[in-house]
């Protein structure tokens, strides 16, 4: 074996390790609820889909539009969906207008049941079994909350569940901010 390929062969693995280690250090860093949408600032996509507790009524993208609204994505099978869901019935209660979009429940009937028995803080309830919708939006997983303004234009998005800690420090201002802009 010659000189160069034993100092290639001997330190290729150290290259090796230390560029994934830099890899997966960047991602300790980085805030896991903070997904990049390309959908900011843009309409929200054309869809079609029913109402959840009558599915002979069908909704499209102009149930999002008129006033500022959050579009929260849920799912019985969401345990986080769970934990955030009294205090979504604490901002419904406020007057803060939801939307439900139900996301990949294999069943309509475990969801009403679980609104009937949570209660139920969304304004309309959407139904997705297949995430076709959800997938227009690039929904990730639930629950997913966007902020959208009068116009039917997304302005943000929220990966996770919306608590009175998040909801304080940063998603009232922005909802606060797009009733002013309505005015």
């Amino acid at each position: 074996m010659n000189k160069n390929l034993r100092w290639i062969v001997l330190f290729a693995p150290l290259v090796l390790f230390i560029a994934l280690a830099a890899f997966l250090l960047k991602g300790l860093g980085s805030d896991p609820t903070k997904l990049d949408s390309a959908l900011i600032n843009e309409p929200v996509p054309a869809f079609k889909t029913v109402d959840l507790y009558d599915t002979s009524i069908v909704y499209d993208e102009s149930v999002l539009k008129g006033k500022p609204i959050l579009l929260n994505v849920w799912a019985t099978w969401c345990p986080t969906c769970r934990a955030e869901h009294e205090f979504l019935n604490q901002l419904a209660s406020e007057g803060i207008p939801i939307v439900g979009l139900n996301y990949k429940d294999d069943s309509r009937g475990k969801a009403v049941n679980w609104l009937n028995t949570l209660g139920d803080p969304y304004t309309i309830n959407l139904f997705d079994p297949e995430g076709e919708v959800a997938f227009e939006f690039g929904v990730y997983g639930a629950p997913e909350t966007y902020f959208i303004d009068e116009q039917g234009v997304i302005r943000y998005r929220h990966v996770g569940d919306v608590n009175a800690r998040n909801w304080q420090s940063t998603l009232k201002p922005i909802y606060e901010q797009l009733k002013q802009e309505a005015q």
